[in-house]
């Protein structure tokens, strides 16, 4: 775990991007076999709409493990 959590952390925006892509592709796969046939501009917009919505909660998690990860190193600097 510690792997990629380091892995993440020194790619960020590659991690970012991977989890975008991978919405998009799911988002697209799911309303493609969904029951009601959707026309394919709108489910593009589908598919965009939930990658957006990933993303901003991946980026909100990335802010607070950045706000974490420095505040706990600040603490450890202050322990020295």
């Amino acid at each position: 775990m510690e792997a990629v959590q380091s892995w993440i952390s020194q790619h960020k925006l590659t991690s970012i991007g991977t989890m975008w892509g991978a919405a998009i592709g799911a988002s697209l796969t799911y309303n493609s076999l969904a029951r009601t046939p959707l026309k394919p501009s709108l489910r593009l917009i589908h598919a965009r709409m939930h990658a957006q919505a990933l993303t901003l909660a991946v980026l909100s998690g990335v802010a607070g493990y950045h706000y974490y990860e420095k505040r706990a190193e600040q603490k450890a600097t202050i322990a020295k």
